[in-house]
């Protein structure tokens, strides 16, 4: 039996959200890169997840990059989830709310890794927004469904 490459079931738009999370992947392992250089630079080796204070005069400056990663690594499958679902029946608003949620994701991640933990939501928290968005797309998409 021959795989078809889901055109069938998807509008061709849904490339769009398959790209914004490829993109998001890509974005998630630059943020890796950041900690690993942090982790260089601030002398916290593995298998260490935070630095402790006590014994590090730049915990924080590490904690700081460290966290902005992990919590964008805590949201991934909930942005997953709505762009994947979502994107079924709108996949151009998912596609679009996903650059805006990758793009605030950016800023929260750099504003973090300044040490300055409020940084992080200058242009950060605008990032529930499209989340937001994403969430009545899939609610759209689950009445639709459920109506036939």
């Amino acid at each position: 039996m021959e795989m078809g490459s889901g055109s069938e079931f998807l509008a061709k738009e849904y490339g769009y959200v398959v790209l914004v999370v490829v993109f998001y992947c890509i974005f998630n392992m630059w943020m890796g890169l950041q900690v690993g250089k942090a982790r260089k630079k601030y002398k916290v080796y593995y298998p260490t997840l935070y630095a402790l204070e006590s014994e590090n005069k730049d915990a924080k400056l590490f904690n700081c990059v460290q966290r902005g990663h992990q919590n964008s690594l805590e949201m991934m499958p909930v942005f997953f989830i709505l762009m994947v679902l979502g994107g079924m029946r709108h996949p151009c608003v998912c596609a679009a709310l996903g650059v805006v949620y990758i793009v605030t994701r950016y800023f929260y991640f750099t504003g973090y890794a300044t040490g300055d933990p409020q940084k992080r939501l200058t242009i950060g928290k605008y990032g529930f927004l499209a989340l937001l968005g994403l969430m009545i797309c899939n609610i759209s998409f689950g009445i639709n469904l459920l109506r036939g």
